[in-house]
């Protein structure tokens, strides 16, 4: 049987991921990523390293995002979220965001000294002065869910 989400399994499917797939649109070109969140009241909050993705979405902040849950080919769940990127510069919402992103990472992370580029380290002074984490935010603004289950 096929069928749509309701918003209260929208909402519980995005927050119970911690992987999704960011699309980025800019200059012709469409760009498709996976990334590590955290979901929180309509937004999801990541982290990345400069790169293609980011400066795709400081030309084109309007994104969509995809999460979804396959227990097979026929029993899966997924979500579709479209919103508007917004980096975090202030510096408390920024450290807000990097230790619920931690939080959220460090049960499924086997090594924590090994993930500087994550910010997830034993000490601060792993991270060195090449690590340029932008701290950001998907602010929802439609979403729409599927499913699947026999």
């Amino acid at each position: 049987m096929l069928g749509k989400l309701e918003q209260p399994e929208i909402e519980a499917l995005l927050s119970r991921q911690i992987t999704g797939r960011l699309g980025c649109h800019a200059n012709g070109t469409t760009y498709i990523v996976p990334v590590n969140y955290v979901y929180k009241n309509g937004v999801i909050y990541a982290h990345s390293g400069p790169g293609k993705k980011i400066e795709m979405m400081r030309q084109n902040p309007e994104v969509c995002f995809e999460v979804d849950e396959i227990k097979n080919i026929f029993s899966w769940k997924s979500v579709i979220a479209w919103g508007k990127f917004e980096e975090i510069t202030e510096i408390g919402e920024q450290e807000q965001t990097m230790q619920a992103l931690i939080h959220r990472i460090m049960p499924l992370v086997e090594q924590p000294s090994g993930h500087p580029s994550h910010g997830i380290t034993e000490s601060e002074y792993d991270l060195g002065d090449k690590i340029d984490l932008i701290v950001y935010k998907i602010i929802i603004d439609k979403t729409t869910g599927r499913f699947e289950h026999n």
